[in-house]
């Protein structure tokens, strides 16, 4: 997997779906996440599901009888996303923290 930092939204993106949400319920769950920080336009939000589909990071689940709302889920490769985004932004803080005491890299 390429060493590549993940814009914000898409982190929480994928972290939401670690249950399997609709597309609302997923802008929902980034704002509460984020405590209000991050809100997402619909726009953005099925601008990165169409690009987390490609990358195959996350899958449609099957629609159920009579539902409108299309779900979707992390896929093993997404976790494989999200768990490479947190060591880099613990490296990330581990150096910060280190420099800011005084210490060396």
């Amino acid at each position: 997997m390429d060493n590549i930092a993940l814009t914000e939204a898409v982190f929480y993106i994928l972290i939401s779906l670690y249950k399997p949400l609709h597309g609302y319920g997923i802008m929902q769950n980034v704002f509460d996440l984020s405590r209000g920080r991050v809100d997402l336009a619909a726009g953005t939000l099925y601008g990165a599901i169409s690009s987390l589909l490609e990358k195959g990071w996350i899958q449609a689940l099957p629609f159920e009888e009579g539902s409108r709302k299309k779900e979707y889920k992390i896929t093993g490769s997404g976790d494989n996303a999200v768990k490479a985004e947190l060591n880099r932004l613990q490296e990330l803080l581990n150096n910060g923290q280190s420099v800011i005491k005084g210490g060396a890299l």
